[in-house]
């Protein structure tokens, strides 16, 4: 199995938790939460029982219907199923994809006040309204969000766990790597950004370094996600769709803000705005929403009608843009890997930011000042940050990153960016293909020291 920084939290989860809360992994489909719950089963306690319930027959289900009120028997039938033998305190009970039978979730409260077992839920669509009817949300779960690999997470994959350490090391040092492992590390994030984090997709690409079968393994996941969209996003799946079609062309502009008039002229946010949250809730998407008065709290003028949609993992963005044809070869993979294939580099390289920030626990906000009024001056920030004492003041400030492909840059924006908001901003970030430059108040990092922010 691949290493997932995940399993150390499920590990912080059993010591602390002791049997007083189940644990609910989230994520979007084929992210890796059933093999990471079992992985975790197997190793860590002395027996596993995991139910699947998309693949749970009516007998198995029937268990939790008949015997919900008597765990005695509802146990022993089940471990008679499965063929596992049960310990008290020392077996992890799995309810996999318990969306499709919100009763077991219903459950968990009284299983956790039973304690003779841990419990661990995985799941994906979860607060879909289909998925939670008929139930009372249980309190007695502890939430852990878990997404696509990121970038340090593809290294160690890709063996070069001694790779991703020096990074962190040296971004905290504000240091350069030396230019042959500089090389190497922008080598490695173009891979990343091509293959993406899809556990399957990653695995097959640790072995067998080509691009034409992991195409085939995010071509799936991407219908299995359109397939979901039929399935759950009931009566505005048009809208859906629209939206999720819309990305990467959208992303390939200059302005990566996502205007509705692309799919409708008459298109108002108001009415298209459930079916970017659907997508955000799928984690198929991350959405980025505009702060239009930028402090350390972002969320106090968030704009929820002025936002970015990003593709939540950039190899299935990759794929999604190549798509033309029924499947891409490895040739044009090399092409785009060699930058020979005019693929918009600003577009990869802004989502898979997105991607790192997001992975890091940021919630995602931009800015953007039109120019249009009186006395304003135009600023186009890609992201803003507020990361944990900033300064030496050891008080938090906003942080604005920009995001840079490599093509010949300036940074207009940040200059008034800094010039408009003063001391609220703290560190300043140019996130782009060359080496680390240290300028005091803006530090100039390589695009594959985004995981450090």
């Amino acid at each position: 199995m691949l290493k997932r920084k995940a399993y150390d939290k499920l590990l912080a989860w059993k010591k602390s938790s002791q049997g007083r809360s189940a644990l609910l992994i989230e994520g979007a489909r084929r992210v890796g939460k059933s093999t990471l719950a079992r992985e975790f089963g197997r190793n860590e306690y002395a027996s596993c029982l995991c139910i699947d319930f998309f693949e749970a027959p009516d007998e198995v289900r029937g268990y939790f219907e008949d015997y919900r009120t008597d765990f005695d028997t509802l146990f022993l039938y089940l471990s008679t199923y499965y063929g596992v033998e049960l310990h008290r305190r020392d077996t992890l009970v799995i309810f996999d994809e318990v969306q499709v039978f919100p009763l077991a979730r219903g459950l968990i409260k009284y299983l956790v006040a039973d304690g003779r077992y841990d419990y661990i839920e995985t799941g994906s669509l979860l607060s879909i309204k289909q998925n939670v009817q008929d139930i009372v949300i249980p309190s007695e779960e502890d939430p852990l969000s878990l997404d696509p690999l990121d970038f340090e997470e593809f290294l160690w994959g890709m063996r070069q766990k001694q790779l991703a350490d020096l990074i962190r090391l040296q971004r905290a040092a504000k240091k350069p790597l030396p230019d042959g492992l500089h090389a190497r590390a922008m080598g490695l994030l173009r891979e990343y950004m091509l293959v993406g984090g899809m556990p399957e997709a990653v695995a097959t690409y640790v072995e067998q370094r080509a691009f034409a079968p992991i195409d085939e393994i995010k071509r799936r996941i991407l219908n299995l996600y359109r397939n979901d969209v039929a399935r759950f996003a009931r009566g505005y799946e048009f809208k859906v769709v629209s939206v999720l079609d819309g990305i990467p062309g959208q992303l390939s502009k200059h302005e990566k803000k996502f205007p509705l008039a692309s799919i409708d002229k008459s298109a108002r946010m108001r009415s298209y705005e459930e079916a970017f949250f659907w997508l955000a809730d799928a984690r198929i998407a991350n959405l980025c929403f505009a702060a239009a008065d930028p402090s350390v709290g972002l969320s106090l003028s968030m704009n929820q009608s002025t936002l970015k949609c990003y593709m939540a993992d950039t190899g299935l963005l990759v794929t999604f843009a190549l798509a033309d044809n029924a499947l891409t070869g490895e040739d044009v993979y090399r092409s785009v890997l060699r930058g020979e294939i005019g693929l918009n580099e600003g577009m990869l390289t802004e989502n898979v930011v997105a991607q790192m920030l997001k992975a890091n626990g940021h919630r995602l906000f931009f800015y953007s000042q039109s120019g249009k009024e009186a006395g304003e001056k135009r600023m186009e920030i890609d992201f803003l940050i507020v990361p944990p004492y900033a300064d030496a003041a050891m008080k938090p400030r906003v942080s604005p990153i920009e995001v840079k492909s490599p093509r010949q840059y300036g940074t207009t924006s940040l200059d008034r960016f800094k010039e408009r908001f003063g001391k609220r901003v703290g560190t300043q970030y140019v996130l782009h293909p060359k080496q680390l430059r240290d300028k005091g108040d803006r530090l100039y990092l390589p695009l594959y020291m985004g995981f450090c922010l």
